[in-house]
């Protein structure tokens, strides 16, 4: 008498095709792989930031010992605290600081004016014009730095903060952001306005700028960290170390004979800190304005 076993559930039917409880039985595998290649992005992404915490608690015997130490035998932190003692973190930070939260508010203001003249007020020429800005933006910085320090120079500008805030008050990045976000506004709003009598100005500052506020956080955010890591243009046009931002400073601390590299990382741990903080607070509307700024034409 021979036996019969049991089917099992999802026999008999074709593979991938969801068994009998309506699940996909290759589902569960795909998600797990999908989990798996998030979290090794994730370890690559966050590799080299770990290594730098690790290696501002070493002392610099330790930063090449092999094999790596990822988990420091001793903690030096001692390392940060003499930052303070041997150089002039406090100035260095005032001057970021200082620096980068008014190109901030200068950019916000001049870009998203003109980003608005761009996007709503007609005017002869310009399409021209604004094709113009955006071949601007395939320029390589690098190629524009000797220009911009000839006409620094001639102003009398070098070494001072001037140089450092006012050739940074406007992006062509900026304004097609801006434009762009601008362009997704609905023109009833301003053709209300108008039959009121509200000028291109009240229009700007009581319609566009409150609805733009997730662009123009989002805008800020990266202009911010642009602003705070910036070292090529602060090395070309400042001499003093009173005046110095804080990627700049801590050049002192690499040379070509003997580099602080334990110092080094600790330096830059600080220095990433006030980003960190800033994108916790505006992470919310970063997102916001990253998906709401569209690139309709």
């Amino acid at each position: 008498m021979s036996s019969v076993s049991a089917p099992l559930p999802g026999d008999g039917l074709p593979e991938g095709a969801p068994d009998r409880n309506g699940r996909d039985p290759g589902a569960r595998l795909r998600k797990a792989i999908g989990y798996f290649a998030l979290i090794a992005l994730a370890v690559v992404a966050l590799a080299p930031l770990l290594w730098m915490l690790s290696t501002s608690l070493k002392s610099n015997q330790n930063v090449f010992s092999y094999p790596p130490q990822w988990i420091p035998h001793d903690w030096k932190f001692s390392n940060y605290t003499s930052l303070w003692d041997d150089l002039p973190m406090n100035r260095w930070l005032f001057n970021t600081f200082l620096v980068s939260t008014t190109v901030v508010l200068g950019q916000l203001l001049f870009c998203s004016m003109s980003a608005y003249a761009f996007a709503r007020m007609q005017f002869k020429g310009r399409e021209p014009l604004f094709y113009l800005f955006l071949a601007s933006l395939m320029v390589p910085y690098q190629v524009t730095l000797i220009p911009a320090f000839v006409l620094i120079s001639r102003l009398g500008w070098i070494d001072s903060y001037q140089a450092l805030i006012i050739p940074q008050l406007s992006t062509p990045f900026g304004i097609f952001m801006l434009r762009q976000f601008f362009m997704t506004l609905p023109k009833e709003l301003e053709e209300a306005a108008r039959l009121d009598g509200a000028s291109y100005w009240r229009i700007y500052r009581t319609i566009l700028v409150p609805l733009s506020k997730p662009a123009l956080l989002a805008f800020g955010v990266f202009s911010f960290i642009g602003m705070w890591g910036d070292f090529l243009w602060p090395l070309i046009v400042i001499n003093s170390p009173e005046k110095m931002t804080l990627t700049v400073g801590l050049n002192y601390l690499s040379n070509s004979y003997n580099t602080d590299w334990a110092r080094l990382m600790a330096g830059d741990v600080i220095s990433l800190l006030p980003l960190m903080f800033i994108y916790a607070i505006a992470q919310k509307y970063f997102i916001q304005g990253i998906a709401m700024t569209g690139l309709k034409g």
